[in-house]
């Protein structure tokens, strides 16, 4: 937990300069495919998804340690064969927890607010799941355990390999030679993001492409396909955390609408996107039918609301780095109130991007919460023994964030509201 916490503290600032670098040189060559508001989503989809890990809020019914300790024929030492040998093996498990994640309808609740960006870019690689808290595949590292590789290679290897998968989200680095046949590159990865009919579920591979082509769901990029992003049943709504819940909501409805039980049952072990017969009549939901010709979501938003979501993330960002730099001296179980903080923090700016007037009302129970953390505790979790005016600094931010939002509901949302009405 704290270990991993601090691994985060090196990397975060290092994938937001490199977001940073990838809209500057967009917007130099004019190909700027970087847009403000995606990606304030996206990396805010980073910081729950980070606080979620580092709290450890997942359930493994089947640890690794434990099959080590049932099965290993033979206990290897810690070295750099070893590591190899785990990563290779770990990218394997990858591979197969990513197809599946595709297939089958249950497991891709967890996966769809990776691909729910419309644009493609190092941003995006942030959107990943909070709503996975349940282990179910340590069982595909069983090659691992069998040959004993120790579980700290395993727990080390894991992250370095989920960071190498950041580089190859950009539209800026074309194909790449005689790469293109052994890892993952940005023009596979384009592949995968991408709706269009000749790419949609292929290039699951997430660091050595052998994987697709060995299991036959390999596509390369087509000079005249260009790949269209996002997912067929579009998220249209910047909050990460309802993002993460939407397939989810509609598998259970489906199932709670069905009268056919067997269909109650089978609906979250069929094909992603399947529903049960004529439901798409009766029960309509919005899906991308043409994939040359559909809006992408929010791109009118105003530039005052477009500099003050980036504000938002930019302040969550130190909040986030205070959390998991001094996760020790905060302890349990406060650490899982700050975690809560932020998730409401994040629920709320985000609610606000979507022009939301219910955003107002999110933001007056952070508000209160904020101010209930300072009074019962009375100090921002030890801010003040770095910063003698840590209180004030705190309650000045709460409340700069209440009245922007009520600015924003009240002033610049209302003849939006007014339109609608009027309709």
């Amino acid at each position: 937990m704290e270990e991993y916490g601090k691994i985060l503290l090196i990397a975060m600032p290092l994938f937001f300069v490199l977001i940073v670098l990838e809209k500057i040189y967009g917007t130099y060559k004019g190909e700027d495919n970087v847009p403000l508001m995606d990606s304030v989503s996206s990396i805010s989809s980073g910081i729950t998804n980070a606080v979620k890990d580092v709290l450890g809020l997942s359930i493994t019914f089947i640890s690794y340690g434990w099959m080590v300790d049932k099965i290993a024929i033979f206990h290897l030492e810690a070295n750099i064969f070893t590591y190899l040998i785990a990563f290779i093996i770990i990218d394997f498990y990858g591979y197969w927890t990513h197809r599946i994640a595709h297939q089958v309808n249950f497991f891709w609740n967890k996966h769809a607010i990776h691909h729910s960006s419309e644009e493609f870019n190092l941003a995006c690689a942030l959107r990943q799941t909070v709503s996975s808290f349940v282990n179910l595949f340590t069982f595909l590292l069983i090659p691992a355990a069998i040959i004993g590789v120790p579980t700290t290679v395993i727990v080390i290897t894991l992250p370095i390999q989920l960071f190498l998968q950041f580089w190859y989200h950009t539209k800026h680095i074309k194909k790449m030679g005689f790469l293109e046949h052994i890892l993952v590159t940005p023009s596979h990865h384009r592949v995968h993001h991408a709706i269009n009919p000749e790419y949609i579920d292929k290039n699951h591979s997430q660091i050595f492409i052998i994987w697709d082509k060995l299991f036959n769901t390999f596509q390369e990029e087509l000079e005249a396909v260009h790949p269209v992003f996002g997912i067929t049943r579009p998220a249209q709504t910047w909050n990460p955390i309802r993002i993460n819940f939407q397939h989810l909501s509609l598998l259970i409805s489906d199932a709670w609408r069905s009268e056919n039980w067997q269909d109650k049952f089978t609906i979250w072990f069929k094909p992603t996107g399947w529903r049960p017969e004529n439901f798409e009549e009766k029960y309509p939901v919005n899906k991308i039918t043409n994939v040359y010709s559909f809006d992408k979501y929010g791109t009118e938003a105003s530039s005052k609301l477009i500099y003050w979501s980036i504000i938002q993330a930019l302040v969550t960002l130190l909040l986030v780095s205070y959390f998991f730099g001094n996760i020790a001296m905060i302890g349990l179980p406060v650490i899982f109130i700050y975690g809560l903080f932020i998730f409401m923090t994040v629920y709320s700016y985000t609610e606000l991007m979507d022009e939301s007037r219910f955003s107002v009302y999110w933001e007056t129970i952070r508000f209160l919460f904020g101010l209930g953390i300072l009074y019962y505790f009375g100090d921002w979790f030890g801010l003040n023994s770095l910063f003698p005016w840590g209180n004030y600094i705190i309650i000045g931010y709460l409340l700069l964030s209440l009245a922007m939002s009520i600015y924003f509901v009240a002033l610049e949302f209302k003849p939006k509201r007014a339109t609608l009405f009027n309709a």
